[in-house]
């Protein structure tokens, strides 16, 4: 018996453990082979062209330049020539000096490790060290063996660039979209859980939960910006982007709006959690209340919901009808709601008010302007191809 449980464990762990890996994605899987690709072309050219029977560092210098945009690769290309020169130079110098190439290492690793964490080159600062081993480990320290490894740098590097600049150049506009779909499902699926969920007996410990679910939708606005800026630099130096499809993003005011809507989630979440706390003075709302705050949460969630319609797959009429209808339906259940302000004491009076308030302004949020970001239809025309690898 005992076995049989601690066979169910391991499995019952082995299971988690499974679920929680993730398998590659076509970025991912692309961008390796491009890598893998670049490396062997620098280590063919450098072998035929150069006659170099240990081209080391043309593939290093490849694989490293294949990145996630051409304009990075474009960067880092200047730095990492930098870093892989200083290393050569380095090494060669104090081997020349010593004669020894223990001591040359005890002279030259110092030096090139200060070096790549003093200049701003960020990751690129470890190919000066670890170039000084490579050189050092070659054994030849000479003018041409030198100008040789300089060479192959400079061949690979040329390599890696050209093969993520030609080869599928990544796009990360798909990323965006991506990400600005779950801001509406996410609000939706939040606001759904509070209609739900305050009709009945909530504690403590569920509105905790509420207001922690609220805390990580700006985590998701920061992973949007952060996608916006990899989008944007993924089209800098990009020869193919202006020959293929790319997925349109959303107007960056798109992600004003739903910060918006996050702020005032963030607050309702507060004064729910605040009122189910024995730790508060703030006494919960009546019943009456709750069930009239209910239905304007689900209608709020409907509206987020119909917006993460209109971006997936472009406005239509009959969807823009429904989402004007369900925020309609929003605004008659707060206006119910704002009856039962009349008449409760002063501190039941701070709870319903805080809660109008912030429906009031979730709602204000949710209203159209004239810049609300409706994106028109982004589906390409049938046997439209593309000629880049998108994320």
């Amino acid at each position: 018996m005992h076995r049989t449980r601690k066979t169910a464990t391991v499995r019952e762990r082995l299971g988690e453990v499974a679920s929680g890996i993730r398998l590659p994605d076509r970025y991912q899987l692309v961008q390796s082979l491009k890598a893998a690709a670049a490396a062997a072309l620098a280590w063919a050219v450098t072998g035929w062209w150069l006659a170099a029977p240990m081209a080391l560092m043309a593939p290093w210098a490849a694989v490293a330049l294949v990145q996630g945009t051409v304009y990075r690769s474009l960067r880092s290309a200047v730095e990492l020539l930098a870093m892989m020169a200083s290393g050569t130079l380095f090494a060669a110098g104090a081997a020349a000096v010593t004669g020894n190439t223990m001591t040359a290492m005890l002279i030259a690793l110092p030096l090139t490790v200060l070096l790549g964490n003093w200049l701003p080159v960020g990751e690129q600062g470890l190919y000066a060290p670890t170039t000084a081993l490579f050189v050092l480990a070659y054994g030849t320290y000479s003018l041409p063996a030198v100008g040789h490894r300089l060479l192959e740098t400079v061949v690979g590097a040329a390599v890696g660039i050209a093969v993520n600049a030609i080869v599928l150049p990544p796009v990360h506009s798909l990323h965006v979209r991506n990400l600005a779909l779950t801001l509406p499902r996410d609000c939706s699926r939040l606001l759904h859980d509070l209609s739900e969920g305050i009709v009945e007996e909530y504690d403590e410990e569920r509105a905790e939960g509420w207001h922690r679910a609220a805390g990580e939708l700006p985590g998701a606005m920061s992973e949007l910006r952060a996608a916006r800026g990899w989008a944007t630099e993924s089209f800098r130096y990009n020869p193919g982007h202006r020959m293929r499809r790319s997925t349109p993003s959303p107007s960056e005011r798109w992600d004003v709006v739903w910060a918006q809507v996050g702020n005032q989630l963030l607050t309702i979440t507060l004064t729910l959690w605040e009122t189910a706390s024995e730790r508060r003075a703030l006494p919960r709302p009546s019943g009456a209340f709750l069930k009239e705050l209910s239905a304007v949460l689900a209608a709020a969630s409907e509206v987020c919901a119909a917006d993460e319609t209109i971006m997936e797959q472009g406005p239509d009429d009959t969807c823009l009808e429904e989402r004007a209808g369900h925020l309609a339906e929003a605004r008659r259940a707060l206006a119910d709601a704002k009856r039962h302000l009349h008449g409760p004491g002063p501190d039941a009076g701070a709870s319903l008010g805080s809660l109008v308030a912030g429906c009031q302004a979730l709602l204000d949020d949710l209203t159209p302007g004239e810049f609300w970001p409706v994106r028109v239809d982004s589906r390409p025309p049938e046997g439209m191809a593309t000629d880049g690898i998108e994320r």
